[in-house]
């Protein structure tokens, strides 16, 4: 008994709140003109924090025909909202606003709205006049003539860069070509001299004044290469002197004695004998035997020496490319923008 009562009790309240709940739905105006707007605004009375389901409303959706759905929201103050607009001159009945209050679907009292359409005069028909057609506007020249002026400007940006071309394309480049060539280390450029010599017999010649100055221009020649300093423009002393920190001092002895003898024959007339001048030419060959440095890279990268007028044209060419592609990039810009602007004065 005690459940039944307790469940009669619950039924009751919960009936008691919905009797206390209502929905009153109010529309300002309820008069308006063809194309003017009316608010129709649902209020829901009764209990507070219930749980409210309002009308699903789609803007452009037809209340009824005739009468079209603008807006369809809720207010800040609990409240719904809908706009509503209409084109045809009627009085329209708009029926009841259906609202879900904690699931019980609740209906509004029927609204009515009445459109009222323009009067019109029709005892004063001068004052009527008929459709017009769609007319052009008028040409203007201040609306075109920057539009113009960018495009005459194009056409001379577009000349100027292949008046340039022209130019990059007669002026051909100058192409350096690097070279690599073999190239024969100190001692191997003696020793070739000295087979050479050699070859010519020059040993065993009366002139013994061309045999040694051949001699020791060779050796001057790989001292140079070898130590880095200028042997052919220092004299014998200077030379030996040089070397003295390099070397042995056995085979400094046999060079000095080579160029004492040397300038005797050279400077002094002095006759040598033919076993002096092989002695001398086989210290020549042990000086160099002795001092050689092997494993030296035997390739040289030659890079060719530009002229000036060559250093000129590239530095010219260099100036045209950059030139054609600044102008270049300038229009493109320019074409980009007139077509832009054009497109703005047609549309």
């Amino acid at each position: 008994m005690r459940r039944i009562s307790t469940i009669i009790i619950l039924m009751a309240h919960a009936l008691l709140g919905i009797a206390q709940s209502s929905v009153d739905a109010k529309i300002d105006p309820i008069e308006m003109l063809i194309g003017e707007q009316a608010t129709v605004t649902l209020t829901v009375q009764g209990q507070e924090g219930a749980k409210i389901e309002w009308p699903q409303l789609k803007p452009r959706q037809l209340l009824v025909p005739g009468v079209e759905v603008l807006n369809a929201q809720r207010s800040a103050d609990n409240s719904f909202v809908i706009t509503l607009t209409s084109f045809d001159g009627n009085l329209y009945h708009l029926p009841a606003f259906k609202v879900k209050v904690n699931g019980k679907q609740l209906k509004t009292a029927d609204l009515a709205l009445k459109v009222v359409e323009m009067e019109v005069d029709t005892t004063q028909l001068n004052k009527f006049f008929p459709p017009k057609d769609v007319q052009d506007n008028p040409f203007q020249w201040s609306d075109w003539s920057v539009s113009f002026w960018l495009s005459v400007l194009l056409l001379i940006l577009i000349a100027l860069a292949y008046y340039l071309y022209l130019r990059l394309r007669d002026n051909k480049p100058v192409i350096a070509h690097i070279k690599i060539v073999k190239r024969l280390l100190p001692h191997q450029k003696a020793m070739k001299e000295i087979e050479q010599i050699k070859a010519d017999k020059m040993v065993t010649s009366e002139n013994a004044k061309e045999y040694y100055t051949k001699l020791t221009d060779t050796l001057r020649k790989y001292i140079e290469e070898r130590y880095g300093f200028s042997a052919m423009e220092m004299t014998s002393s200077e030379i030996i002197s040089r070397l003295t920190d390099t070397g042995d001092q056995q085979g400094l002895d046999e060079l000095r004695q080579l160029f004492m003898t040397a300038d005797l024959v050279k400077f002094a007339k002095y006759s040598t004998m033919i076993n002096e001048n092989d002695a001398n030419l086989v210290s020549a060959i042990d000086f160099i035997n002795q001092t050689k440095q092997e494993n030296q890279p035997t390739e040289e990268v030659q890079k060719p020496q530009l002229s000036e007028a060559d250093q000129r044209s590239q530095k010219e060419r260099r100036m045209l490319k950059s030139v054609i592609g600044g102008v270049a990039l300038v229009a493109v810009a320019l074409f980009c923008y007139i077509v832009w602007s054009v497109w703005q004065l047609l549309v």
